[in-house]
């Protein structure tokens, strides 16, 4: 599945529109499970620094797999080529 930025002006094919969707709808699944169980984590706490951890570590997984993604996508290219 092919990572795009989305840009003003751009046209999209609908595979394209469809495979964006997709892959929004399974990251904002996994955040929803993240944040469900970070909430019972944090149930009776009052320690904001544990929450600001955890975000950070959401963010920093979804960066770090968008990113193994790129590179496979490249590798695969180049192989191709």
């Amino acid at each position: 599945m092919a990572v795009k930025t989305i840009k003003d002006g751009a046209s999209y094919n609908q595979r394209e529109v469809v495979d964006l969707l997709v892959e929004f709808s399974s990251f904002k699944d996994r955040v929803n499970k993240k944040f469900k169980i970070l909430a019972t984590e944090l149930e009776g706490k009052h320690n904001e620094h544990d929450l600001w951890v955890n975000l950070y570590l959401i963010s920093t997984d979804y960066a770090e797999e968008l990113h193994n993604k790129r590179q496979k996508q490249q590798e695969n290219l180049q192989k191709i080529s």
